[in-house]
């Protein structure tokens, strides 16, 4: 159904609709409510750079980046991976030295999948994605993809190893065993976005939890010989990947900034029937609003093939928002964003808006900010959230969240 979208108003409504049935979300992980606002003590600090990525495999989480040091208690030496106990915060004996930056992570539930930029992991020369031992952290050296490129995204789903970045196919199946592409995914991804974009890349993706589409985002303007400029959705068959019919027009429009890249992330609902995008990109140009997905978060309709605008939109108002995850009580948001319900702020507060510093939560429904506002430390952005049945990680390059210090990494109880 194509939901009708309103201007905000100074009683606080941001660019929205109200034509939505009630729904769950988070990529399969659906939460009852809100998350606490009061973060948890156990969590160990990350003492530099930043965590880009987590990923929970039964009682463990593991963080990737660009870091050095890890203390809980003790200060140890981690390169750009490492684990720890969610109960407890032990940091785990887990230390593979991984000589870039950790942007992927994905597991089958007996081995870690590592993605990101670079070239080898324990000294074995592995460029943008390895194997390892989830407990030795050692490199499966039957497995190697011989990429070209970087890993920015990676998913396993139905059995399949997904992954996507700025190799050459930029989206494409793995053996799980060897790294050999199975010939699953076949696109033609291509093109960018203005010249001064940097390389054709898958950004990020989502899979839904039935595992019979993906959405994905990044730098292309056509996928299958077919205009897709920033986003598409791929219909996931027994036996190929296909381009979906849905395609949304406005996504070919820059944004007022110069950072023409500029979708950040993706998320599906559980029951996969509609997922959240958010963007960088600064203020939508002159006629725009209510269309553009300019440092926002905005919300499609998985079976509308060729919406004329979001089901809503919701602007911070010239702010970054770098990643998303969707829960069914809330659709949560990071970036170095400073308010949301702001479509007529321009690096202001314009009128309507709310103050979330850092992180927030919008309503999935009548796409509002909740009242749900822990506050968080700017800085770029967290690049990552992760919702599971206990709560909310987030991931991020700051030290200070919910009026406490915990150091690029926190975790909300529900």
């Amino acid at each position: 159904m194509q939901a009708i979208s309103r201007l905000a108003t100074a009683f606080g409504l941001a660019v929205a609709v109200a034509l939505v049935t009630a729904s769950p979300a988070s990529a399969g992980v659906a939460q009852p409510a809100q998350v606490s606002t009061d973060p948890a003590d156990v969590t160990p600090d990350v003492d530099d750079g930043a965590v880009y990525k987590v990923l929970q495999v039964g009682d463990t989480l593991y963080a990737g980046g660009f870091f050095s040091s890890v203390t809980k208690g003790a200060t140890v030496a981690r390169r750009n991976l490492f684990s720890f106990d969610v109960t407890t915060g032990a940091v785990h004996a887990f230390a593979p030295k991984v000589d870039g930056v950790v942007w992927a992570l994905a597991s089958d539930g007996t081995s870690l999948y590592v993605g990101g930029d670079f070239t080898a992991v324990n000294g074995v020369a592995r460029r943008g994605l390895a194997k390892l031992d989830l407990t030795t952290g050692a490199v499966d050296r039957n497995f190697d993809a011989h990429l070209d490129g970087k890993v920015r995204d990676a998913v396993f789903s139905g059995g399949r190893l997904i992954i996507g970045g700025t190799f050459a196919k930029r989206l494409q199946a793995v053996d799980p065993a060897t790294g050999a592409d199975t010939g699953y995914v076949d696109l033609g991804i291509s093109g960018s976005v203005d010249p001064g974009a940097g390389p054709t890349k898958i950004q990020r993706f989502a899979v839904d939890p039935a595992g019979t589409r993906l959405v994905a985002v990044g730098n292309f303007t056509t996928v299958s010989g077919q205009p897709r400029w920033r986003a598409f959705v791929a219909d996931l068959g027994p036996s190929s990947a296909a381009v979906d019919a849905w395609n949304y027009p406005p996504l070919a429009q820059p944004c007022s900034s110069e950072r023409i890249d500029y979708v950040r992330d993706v998320d599906f609902s559980p029951d996969g029937t509609y997922f959240v995008m958010v963007s960088t990109g600064f203020v939508p140009l002159p006629g725009q609003l209510g269309t553009a997905i300019c440092d926002a978060a905005a919300r499609f309709e998985t079976a509308v093939p060729n919406p004329t605008q979001p089901t809503w939109i919701n602007y911070t108002g010239g702010d970054t928002l770098h990643s998303v995850v969707v829960t069914g009580a809330a659709v949560y948001v990071q970036g170095h964003n400073r308010w949301l319900n702001n479509p007529l702020g321009a690096d202001s507060a314009g009128p309507g808006a709310v103050p979330r510093e850092g992180i927030g939560a919008i309503d999935p429904n009548t796409g509002l900010a909740t009242d749900w506002n822990p506050g968080k430390g700017r800085g770029v952005g967290g690049m990552d959230l992760l919702a599971t049945p206990q709560g909310l990680w987030v991931p991020s390059d700051t030290e200070h969240i919910g009026g406490e210090t915990h150091k690029r990494i926190a975790f909300f109880p529900l």
